[in-house]
């Protein structure tokens, strides 16, 4: 399990007979398109449950199979928000409702990426790769995106992509440049020490950047509200490269605080806004794996989509005048059993739902191929059956929010994809 630490006026890098400072916040990666269009990839690990947080309300088998876990129809007590004929949104998350009404929310239901398999491990591999099997590729479909671009608008100058992280998550690794910065936990720093640091490298002027950015980046992360001392707030990264997953057996993910995930997308958002700041982020929360004890609309899950919901209420009151041109897309890695299982939770299942978000989105929308909940509809006699490929959704919004053309996300961004058609129409001309 990787931690973090969080930089403050207590808390510095020392090295070399130099002092360099940075923030540590967990699983936020930064880039540059440069562009006016702002893209937010946020990653729940852990597998999120998509019929409790789009609950197909309408579907005659729902409530029988996902029994005490179920979600009630709109209009009851802890019913669901009501999204159309079929599908609500879970009642923890009003922000996304809101965002639907107003037209900036779609829903995506029944939809996965090529991975049939359960595993956490390769389930995020295969998300992030952009290919139809969790190895094979050491680079991920965002970087290949934004390095796909065309010269001098990418960021491919070193330094210009930046991983507030300890580890690069796989979906942006590859040709264009991302710095990790990741602070060791050091003896605290006073007040009084401080003031001679500043004092002494004053004549040096690298010094003094590094001190001055490390005291400006505190004050991000204070705005950001996240803890001085808080923890990491999901499980490494799914690259085969990173070191290896201690979260638990089978991938299990430690639970996020809710609020956490609140001043992770909160400080984004403000990098974001920032003079030179990054046209892309990557945010990771993790928490999602509830096989015991998952609750309806109150318990464990319910706390979790809450927190998440906060985050994007957060990311686009940071972003303000960015968010007319911004895209948040909220994906899993695959969803879960349509049964709950003898623990009151459920297992690792394969179709799900995804979001796509932002002033920039065409919203109001459900996009379901929806298969049904019947027994002899589910795949392998569990799961929902998938009927949407992620690559079709990921490609619609390359296409046409970043302006990647459509030979380079065939061939490039996402090979041997041919059956995942890109979707027409999420994003606002």
């Amino acid at each position: 399990m990787c931690g973090y630490h969080m930089t403050t006026r207590r808390r510095f890098l020392l090295g070399t007979g130099a002092l360099a400072a940075s923030a540590a916040l967990p699983n936020v990666l930064f880039a540059h398109t440069g562009g006016s269009a702002r893209l937010v990839v946020v990653i729940l690990r852990g597998a999120l449950d998509g019929l409790a947080a789009v609950p197909p309300c309408a579907d005659p088998h729902y409530a029988g199979l996902h029994r005490e876990l179920a979600i009630a129809a709109p209009g009851v007590a802890d019913g669901a928000l009501a999204l159309d004929n079929t599908f609500g949104l879970h009642p923890s998350l009003g922000f996304l409702h809101e965002g639907y009404v107003a037209g900036e929310l779609v829903v995506f239901h029944a939809v996965a990426s090529p991975y049939r398999d359960r595993s956490h491990f390769d389930g995020q591999n295969v998300l992030e790769n952009g290919l139809t099997k969790p190895l094979g590729s050491a680079d991920g479909w965002l970087n290949r995106a934004l390095a796909a671009l065309p010269r001098g608008t990418t960021g491919r100058e070193a330094g210009r992509a930046v991983a507030i992280s300890q580890n690069v998550p796989l979906i942006l690794r590859g040709e264009m440049p991302v710095i990790s910065k990741s602070p060791q936990a050091t003896p605290d720093v006073d007040e009084e020490l401080l003031a001679r640091l500043a004092d002494l490298y004053s004549k040096d002027d690298w010094l003094s950047a590094r001190l001055s950015e490390a005291v400006q980046t505190e004050k991000l992360a204070d705005e950001g509200g996240i803890p001085a001392d808080s923890r990491a707030m999901t499980e490494p990264t799914a690259a085969s490269a990173q070191p290896a997953l201690t979260a638990g057996q089978n991938g299990a993910v430690r639970p996020a605080a809710p609020d956490r995930v609140s001043g992770v997308a909160r400080m984004a958002a403000t990098l974001m806004r920032s003079e030179g700041g990054p046209d892309v982020a990557v945010i990771e929360a993790g928490g999602w794996d509830t096989h015991a004890n998952q609750g309806a609309a109150r318990g464990t899950l319910a706390q979790r989509l809450a927190g998440l919901d906060k985050a994007l209420r957060a990311l686009k009151d940071e972003l303000g005048p960015l968010w007319p041109q911004s895209a948040v897309l909220v994906v899993t890695e695959f969803g879960r059993t349509a049964a709950m299982n003898g623990t009151r939770g459920t297992d690792h299942g394969t179709g799900g739902c995804a979001f796509l978000a932002g002033g920039a989105v065409r919203g109001g929308r459900v996009i379901a191929d929806w298969p049904g909940l019947a027994r002899s509809a589910l795949l392998d006699n569990r799961d929902l059956r998938p009927t949407l490929d992620l690559r079709s959704v990921f490609k619609a919004v390359l296409d046409e929010h970043l302006r990647v053309d459509a030979k380079t996300l065939a061939t490039r961004i996402f090979p041997d994809s041919s059956g995942a058609r890109p979707l027409q129409g999420l994003m606002r001309a």
